[in-house]
């Protein structure tokens, strides 16, 4: 287990601000999007088990400041790499079709990943909150005269 937390902690832990966030997690799953239509011919089940890895980590390296834009930008970088996995008819019309058919198939990934987000940024902003909290305490402590 000790070995498990020192790799964890080597890995790179940036802060993404919101919009930072948002374009991170829509770059990675249009990426996405492109290799498994090269890969896989485009599978939507490949591409909605991809979705979930990427909310959580836009949901682990969003800044403090900006937690609650994790589980707003993942809906919409979903629907961004969706574009390229989606089929599609001729013309403008044809590819909506073909974006909105996707999307309602594909709820349930989305669902899930929003969950994911959202769930993550949660328990990050209670953590942070105790440690806020806990921070109060001591220096409450420690003003108090003994």
């Amino acid at each position: 287990m000790a070995r498990v937390v020192r790799a964890l902690r080597g890995m790179p832990n940036p802060r993404l601000t919101g919009l930072g966030s948002g374009l991170f997690c829509a770059a990675v799953m249009l990426v996405l999007g492109f290799l498994d239509q090269a890969l896989f011919g485009a599978s939507l089940t490949v591409y909605g088990v991809l979705f979930s890895p990427v909310c959580l980590v836009t949901a682990l390296w969003v800044r403090k400041g900006d937690l609650l834009t994790a589980p707003v930008v993942v809906p919409i970088a979903f629907a961004v790499g969706l574009v390229t996995v989606a089929e599609s008819g001729k013309g403008v019309g044809g590819r909506l079709m073909g974006l909105v058919t996707a999307l309602a198939t594909e709820a349930g990934w989305l669902y899930g990943g929003t969950l994911v987000a959202g769930s993550t940024v949660l328990v990050r902003q209670v953590r942070m909150l105790r440690r806020r909290r806990a921070a109060a305490a001591v220096a409450a402590r420690d003003r108090t005269p003994v």
